[in-house]
Order: structure tokens, then C-alpha cells, then sequence
């Protein structure tokens, strides 16, 4: 077996002494893909960087270069990477390629030659220039995607993009879908692509939905705001998204969800999925 788990941090540096740092330190987990980092590697914090080291993991991330302080993704793995790739190489995304948004590392688990991605998606706002910069990216990104499937299933090995895809894919990511049917994450056009995604022409899997079929949720983020925690009035947009023979075996996901409010140290939870090894 190996686990996978992909957090927001919601900035590593309010993070870490919130709580994440000592999560780090208890978890089982082979690989963590991390989004909204907002640090530069010179920013991370001395007590992180310690734990890192003392707890034997490699960490590979990039920041946001256009906009100190925004996005940035990373991926810490208990191996050393084989190769890592920074952006998505289309040159419709190249707007994207510094904006801390997307990183992939190619691993050796065991028996298994993975890619293991980190995607933050990005955030926006419906009939404003963010939602346009979103749609872009989803332009760009699902050809992306489908040639990646392609290039892995030619040297045998499975590929899988965890992160904040800041999109709800059906009334069952949602709480209170009826109210959000309007805003970005949930438009029509957005849960349309997430599903091409899905479907046999992209030829990924929503490893946690499938391992938890027609149930609210689980969701991994609330809103700061009111009682949203409390209540469990979530949205389910962190994914595990994997190549049909990873997902097939995928074992167990849960969203570890904090004990309270107060125990917070994101307003997202890790999403922690256990895959079996491949056959040798």
C-alpha cells in the first residue's frame, strides 16, 4: 500500500504553527501535494524546513512569480523524485507557467512508476475577468490532461493530479448547491468540463467519488464565514484525479476533517487516499 494526500494550506506560514507542521509529523502518508502555499522557498519557515529534513522528505515546489504572497503549489514525497516539470507545457497555458498553479513529479513507489501532480485551479468570479483568466486555464488544461494520460500509458505508468480544482462537479459536492448555481465553481459550463474530464475522451477518474457513490460530499472546504464548519455546509473540490488503473485501486479516502472549529489550520482538510501497489 501507499497513501497519497493533497491539502489548501491556505499559506504555509499562518499554516504551520496552526497545526499543519505537527500534522506533518503524524501522518502516514507517502506523498503530500500541497496548494496555496504563498511562500517563496526562502520564506518557508525555519520549523517546517526542520521537520522536513528530521522526518526524511523531499520537497519540490514553486512558487507564484508574478504575485509575491499568491498561489504556489508543492509536493513533498518520502522518495526523490525522477524528474520534476513545472507548468503544463501548452502554449496556450504559458500565461500560466509562473503562476505557482501546477507541479509534477515522476516517482518510483515500490512497484509503482507514478506522476504525481499538484494543481491549484484557479479561483473565479462569474462575469469578471478572473472567470475569464479560469476559463483559459480550462482551455489549456484539458488537452493537457488527455496527452499526459496518453504519454503515461505508453511507458507504463499512472498519473495522478490532486489538488484545489475550485470546481464542484454535482448537486452532491455541495450543500447548498441551489444558492451557488450562479457563482464560480458551480456554473453550468465549469461542471460540464470537470465531467469531459471524467469521461472516456480525457480518461480520468474521481478516485473519492467513486469510492463513495451517491453521498453528500465528503466535502473539504468551508467558508470562514458563519457557521459553515459547524454545519457541514461544504463544497467537495479537492480531488484526487487518477488514470483508470490507479483509481481501480484505490483502497480507502477520507477527509480528515479537524475535531472543530478552533482546530482548524485551513479552511480546507486533507483528502487522504490509500492505493494498492501495482502488481510486480
Amino acid at each position: 500500500m501507499f497513501t497519497v494526500s493533497s491539502v489548501n494550506v491556505n499559506g504555509i506560514r499562518a499554516a504551520g504553527p496552526k497545526g499543519f507542521i505537527a500534522w506533518l509529523a503524524a501522518t502516514d502518508a507517502d506523498v503530500v501535494c500541497l496548494q496555496e502555499v504563498r511562500a517563496r522557498p526562502e520564506e518557508l519557515p525555519a520549523d517546517l524546513l526542520d521537520a522536513v529534513v528530521r522526518d526524511g522528505w523531499h520537497l519540490t515546489c514553486t512558487p507564484c512569480q508574478t504575485a509575491r504572497g499568491r498561489n504556489g503549489v508543492g509536493v513533498l514525497t518520502r522518495v526523490a523524485p525522477d524528474a520534476v516539470r513545472i507548468g503544463f507545457g501548452a502554449a496556450e497555458a504559458a500565461e500560466f507557467t509562473g503562476s505557482g498553479r501546477y507541479l509534477e513529479v515522476d516517482l518510483q513507489i515500490g512497484t509503482d512508476a507514478l506522476t504525481v501532480a499538484s494543481l491549484y485551479l484557479p479561483n473565479g468570479t462569474a462575469d469578471t475577468p478572473k472567470q475569464d483568466e479560469k476559463d483559459r486555464f480550462l482551455a489549456a488544461f484539458a488537452p493537457y490532461l488527455a496527452e499526459r494520460r496518453e504519454k503515461a500509458a505508453a511507458e507504463d505508468r499512472e498519473v495522478l493530479v490532486c489538488g484545489d480544482w475550485n470546481i464542484g462537479h454535482t448537486e452532491l459536492d455541495i450543500r447548498n448547491w441551489k444558492a451557488n448555481r450562479k457563482n464560480s465553481g458551480f456554473l453550468p459550463h465549469e461542471r460540464e468540463w470537470l465531467g469531459e474530464v471524467f469521461s472516456p475522451r480525457i480518461g480520468y477518474v474521481d478516485v473519492v467519488r467513486a469510492l463513495h457513490p451517491g453521498v453528500d460530499g465528503p466535502y473539504s472546504w468551508w467558508s470562514y464565514r458563519g457557521r459553515a464548519f459547524d454545519n457541514d455546509a461544504g463544497w467537495r473540490i479537492d480531488y484526487h484525479v487518477a488514470t483508470p488503473g490507479l483509481a481501480a485501486r484505490a483502497e480507502s479516502a477520507v477527509v480528515e476533517r479537524a475535531p472543530s472549529h478552533g482546530e482548524r489550520w485551513s479552511d480546507h482538510a486533507p483528502v487522504t487516499v490509500r492505493y494498492r501497489m501495482a502488481p510486480s
